[in-house]
């Protein structure tokens, strides 16, 4: 009996933990959209290509166009979170600079806030320009988020 209760106690915590894992992800997800909102709106056009892509961006992690649209109707709400693993750094920052290049013209509002978005995510200020020109080069040319996260890797190093 004294073991079952610990296997229990055990039990309850690992579903704590998933509980808390799954909302700090939500939360993530929320604050990389309200992200990519913001550097779609930079250049002062939301054009219809850069909201497919943030669409397509939502639905991969888990956000509803419901969810969207509340975002995007009070961006204040959420707060900027940095997620916590490098791998999923990378892909917010990736997608970052997909939004900003998905109408094939950089503008420079959009520029400056890529960089600052590479400061924000832990890349060296000195290489984000590098960083962000690799990124949108491997986009253009349909290299993978595996293969654009190791020549990232590599810069930085």
């Amino acid at each position: 009996m004294y073991f079952h209760a610990e296997t229990e106690t055990h039990t309850l915590m690992s579903i704590q933990e998933l509980l808390s894992l799954f909302q700090s992800g939500k939360a993530t997800a929320k604050s990389h959209m309200k992200n990519l909102i913001e550097m779609a709106a930079a250049d002062g056009n939301f054009d219809q290509v850069e909201y497919d892509l943030l669409k397509r961006i939502a639905s991969k992690n888990g956000i509803s166009e419901s969810q969207l649209k509340n975002i995007r109707s009070n961006p204040g709400n959420i707060k900027f979170e940095l997620p916590k693993d490098n791998r999923e750094r990378f892909h917010q920052f990736y997608d970052l600079v997909h939004m900003m290049s998905i109408d094939n013209a950089i503008h420079p509002d959009e520029m400056k806030l890529c960089d600052l978005f590479a400061v924000k995510f832990g890349y060296p200020k000195q290489k984000s320009r590098e960083l962000i020109e690799t990124i949108s080069s491997n986009i253009k040319y349909g290299q993978t988020h595996d293969e654009t996260f190791k020549r990232v890797i590599a810069l930085t190093l």
